[in-house]
């Protein structure tokens, strides 16, 4: 998610400024200390804007100088805590012109701005002015041509800071998916209530100009309709979804839910509020029917582990971004697409946002639909596609439907049950028929012979809708694999008539279709198509940047992380040792620290030894004697469950108390299964449909080729993946596939794990990196502000 390039060292000293601008959105305060930090840790110096533009106008205290204990505990903060609010001082040319000679005398020569497309906007603005306003300072006097002379130029880097993810060009903006958790949280809170009076209930969410939180939320929660101002339904909309509710009713749905953004209309332009769908659905069908506008819940709470992650890696690129790009480059916004943090030029980002708002307040919802990234698109379609299946149009003819077999192989993972539900949805849409197969392989085999007693089974759209946000897996799931028993497996795919198999697990799952795609040579049963859909909390399918389970992984560790902080710093100077799961992989407990703002981690692919404990000792003992109890210092280490052999999690917590001397406590936590429970988060809920989706697509292209031509095609087994900035498929065999490139087998994980990086960013941001340097140096007493979360 992070290149490994280090920063440029300028040839002076920089000073960056920080400001949060606009609506407040959860992880802004991630973004501000990983902005002052990184900053630190480069050697700049960091400063703080309070109240947003405001505060640059007013300048005086409200431009503060940051140190790196400023920052500490912000990481799980909701909203921003150096303010935001709006400025109609700095719209106007003599509110800037003060805001430069606030940022000329303290020396600022850089600005980061987290916000949303007007702030940014602003900024932008303000630096095109910047030689002008400059001259005209010294022209009235106000500063001399000495004191502009080193600030000839500022630069300017945005980061995204919107709960409605309405800018152009990325994929999430800071904030987007904590909002959409309490969207879901507050959806899933009401599933009860209304399968148990068969109530339907109309959900107002946030978005004028986006429909990226009611589209998402409606996918995640299984809604049976959704209006988003960039597409309005067609004319008649009441009629089209009277019929889609009435024909889920009469399938056997006791609830129903309606998501509205708040900016929906039809394709006149006439708003489409809640309370008139209320009424339509109370009046056409007499459902007993309530409305719920969320409201500025959704806006608040602490970001959740996504948001602290990506507003941690954009404020360390923003920061690289102010020291290498050159003054007369365009002012660049930080974004990510897929699982890649990139650059791109801010005002061209802003400009397709706008124009978005334009197309639509021109009735040109298509061209407002293309405008919208491709990731957008995709979802809208997937999610038209699976809410009812009554699609005449979208089955293929009867030579090209097949029998899909869906099996979970390995531990479980949240993301599972949702994407089985897309896969069903999307193979019944198409005239396919779904096929679970329960328990795994083992279930495969000892129920295939004479008396089957339901371990294979078609499933129907109303037994999968029920598994939207159902964690675990609800058709079962173990570790048993096809090449325990591969003759009795060959005979129930021969028996069952499989066409298609849709793999979802972790690197067993892997395993499973690479013994299958060998056993080719063997038992022809298995020359047909095969996917693998990555779910495992570890992340350690080759293949893939992101696998299903893992989002919600981090979720429920960073909860548990907070709760156990909460009480080291209310009992002042003691430490947490906190033992993750992840297997041979480190993914969970490096992406974990870096959301807790742990003191260390200890993962498997570095192992642990004596002198890495005793520098990490002296480091806390360090954090703790010159934070003269000012601080809230309670602390955080991870250690992934396979680090180390000698050095248990207890062992380790019971050498930190040895050596303390009474200075500090230590105390092992070991949250265990806790990790893999729960409902998924709405992003495994999203991307297991997207993806599900899309490996169905993928077995459909094989629907009519023969058994050899089948086995013949490299890709005819393969794994579905985020890699970079793209979503592909990646071949099993073959010279160039994963079994021979990228797995190694003996740790179960890829040979190249692209997270490594950001175990130095943990480093880094702890001060660890630092501190660990300056003992080999014989340095430190510079450190008394180092320290970790």
């Amino acid at each position: 998610m992070i290149s490994a390039r280090p920063p440029v060292k300028p040839a002076r000293k920089r000073r960056i400024a920080v400001l949060t601008s606009g609506g407040d959105a959860p992880g802004m305060n991630g973004a501000v200390r990983a902005v002052v930090r990184m900053a630190i840790h480069s050697g700049s110096v960091a400063f703080a804007v309070h109240e947003g533009y405001e505060g640059l106008v007013a300048g005086g205290d409200l431009i503060k100088q940051m140190n790196w204990e400023d920052v500490r505990g912000w990481l799980s903060r909701g909203g921003t805590l150096i303010g935001s609010a709006r400025s109609m001082r700095f719209r106007e040319r003599s509110g800037r012109l003060a805001a430069a000679k606030n940022l000329v005398l303290r020396g600022i020569d850089a600005l980061v701005v987290c916000g949303g497309d007007g702030s940014l906007t602003g900024a932008d603005v303000f630096r095109s002015e910047w030689p002008s306003l400059l001259l005209e300072l010294v022209k009235s006097g106000d500063l001399t041509e000495a004191q502009i002379t080193p600030y000839t130029s500022l630069n300017i880097v945005g980061l995204v800071g919107s709960i409605d993810n309405d800018m152009s060009g990325t994929d999430a903006t800071i904030g987007c998916y904590s909002s959409l958790t309490r969207i879901c949280d507050a959806v899933d809170d009401v599933f009860d209530t209304a399968t148990s009076h068969q109530r339907g209930f109309v959900i107002e969410v946030m978005g004028r100009h986006c429909g990226w939180l009611a589209l998402m939320s409606a996918i995640s929660t299984g809604a049976d309709w959704l209006f988003i101002p960039e597409m309005p339904p067609r004319d008649g909309w009441e009629d089209d979804m009277c019929s889609v509710i009435t024909k889920n009713r009469e399938r056997g749905k006791r609830r129903t839910i309606v998501i509205v953004a708040e900016g929906a209309q039809d394709r006149h332009l006439n708003k489409i509020g809640s309370t008139t769908v209320k009424d339509i659905l109370s009046t056409r069908l007499g459902l007993d029917t309530r409305v719920t506008v969320l409201g500025h819940t959704q806006r608040g709470g602490p970001p959740c582990a996504y948001d602290r992650t990506l507003s941690t890696l954009q404020g360390v690129e923003a920061v690289k971004a102010v020291l290498d790009v050159a003054p007369d480059a365009p002012s660049p916004v930080i974004i990510i697409r897929e699982n890649k943090i990139e650059r791109m030029p801010l005002m061209e980002a802003v400009k397709q946002t706008q124009e978005v708002a334009a197309r639509i307040k021109a009735k040109d919802f298509d061209t407002a639909m293309a405008l919208r990234d491709s990731e957008f698109k995709e979802y809208y379609s997937a999610y038209m596609n699976t809410t009812s299946v009554d699609h005449p149009k979208m089955r293929v003819s009867e030579e090209k439907r097949m029998r899909v077999a869906i099996v979970h192989v390995g531990a479980p993972a949240g993301g599972m049950n949702p994407a089985t539900r897309a896969a069903v949805g999307y193979c019944l849409t198409r005239g396919h028929t779904p096929i679970a197969i329960h328990n795994g392989f083992p279930g495969l085999c000892r129920h295939h012979a004479d008396k089957p007693i339901g371990s294979v089974r078609e499933v129907s759209w109303l037994e999968s809708d029920n598994w939207v946000n159902e964690g675990g897996s609800e058709i079962g799931t173990n570790r048993g694999l096809p090449g325990d028993d591969l003759e009795n497996t060959a005979k129930a795919f021969e028996m069952y008539r499989f066409d298609a198999l849709f793999i979802v697990g972790g690197f067993e799952a892997f395993t499973a279709a690479s013994q299958l795609r060998k056993a080719r040579d063997y038992y022809s049963a298995f020359k047909i198509p095969i996917t693998v859909l990555p779910a495992t909390i570890s992340n350690n399918v080759p293949g893939t940047e992101y696998s299903l389970g893992s989002d919600t992984c981090l979720n429920t560790l960073i909860q548990f992380c907070d709760a156990i902080r909460q009480s080291a710093s209310s009992s002042r100077r003691r430490v947490f040792v906190v033992e993750t799961q992840g297997g041979k992989s480190g993914y969970i407990a490096t992406t974990a620290g870096l959301a807790v703002g742990a003191a260390a981690v200890y993962i498997p692919e570095e192992g642990i030894n004596i002198k890495m404990l005793s520098r990490d000792i002296e480091f806390l003992r360090h954090n703790f004697a010159t934070d003269r109890g000012a601080n809230r210092a309670g602390k955080i280490i991870l250690r992934n469950e396979t680090a180390s052999n000698t050095y248990t999690t207890q062992v380790i917590a019971d050498m930190i108390k040895e050596e303390a001397n009474g200075r500090f406590e230590s105390r092992a936590a070991v949250p265990g299964h806790f990790q893999q429970g729960g409902k998924p988060s709405p992003m495994d809920r999203t991307r297991a449909m997207r993806m599900a989706i899309r490996c169905v697509q993928h077995l459909e292209a094989y629907a009519g080729k023969s058994k050899d031509e089948i086995a013949g095609d490299d890709y005819s087994t393969a794994v579905i993946g985020v890699k970079g900035s793209r979503i592909l498929f990646s071949p099993m065999g073959g010279p160039g596939g994963l079994e021979f490139k990228d797995t190694d087998w003996d740790r179960r994980r890829p040979k190249n794990e692209f997270w490594l990086d950001l175990q130095n960013l943990v480093d880094i941001l702890s001060g660890r990196s630092n501190y660990g340097n300056d003992i080999l140096a014989g340095r430190t007493e510079d450190l008394a502000n180092q320290g970790s979360t």
